[in-house]
């Protein structure tokens, strides 16, 4: 009976020890997949989308909405979405859009960021998220004001930081 025993304990130890050493394993490749980010790295990446930020908030307010063109990933990977809706499935329908409607609408857009948040994820890529306010002014020279919050992933490119997709939330009054 003491050998019965003893032969299950040692067979329940040897499945024991066979299943820490999967979950080890496994545990290991998942860390060793992902990127790390070293500190510099982390900081480096946090500037230069903070830049990218900066650019966009510059270049909307001063060129008007074609501006967001040249921050849009130019990738089939690109979308954007505004209040749970999809609005462009690919950079091309956002060209489309931006250059034969918004320009005839707006004629100028001020646009400012606030609490910018950044978060690295990779040396390549980040999240962006800020709440925003635009004054929207159209052709008849009335000023909209909007305010809202925006979500997206920044992707380093060949031509600089760019917004992989991006989500537009509009904050309507009650």
């Amino acid at each position: 009976m003491n050998s019965l025993i003893a032969n299950h304990c040692s067979g329940a130890k040897f499945i024991c020890t066979g299943v820490v050493i999967f979950i080890s394993c496994i545990l290991l490749s998942c860390k060793n997949n992902g990127e790390r980010l070293t500190a510099m790295e982390f900081n480096a990446v946090q500037d230069s989308v903070r830049q990218m930020a900066d650019l966009i908030a510059r270049d909307v307010s001063s060129e008007g909405p074609v501006a967001w063109l040249k921050y849009f990933e130019n990738s089939p990977d690109f979308f954007m979405a505004s209040a749970g809706q999809l609005v462009f499935p690919s950079k091309d329908s956002a060209i489309s859009y931006v250059k034969n409607k918004l320009v005839t609408t707006i004629k100028k857009i001020d646009l400012r960021w606030n609490n910018l948040r950044i978060d690295p994820l990779t040396p390549r890529l980040a999240g962006i998220s800020a709440d925003f306010h635009e004054d929207i002014m159209g052709f008849d020279d009335r000023k909209m004001p909007v305010d809202g919050y925006f979500t997206g992933i920044a992707k380093q490119t060949s031509e600089g930081w760019q917004l992989r997709n991006a989500h537009w939330s509009i904050l309507t009054s009650r």
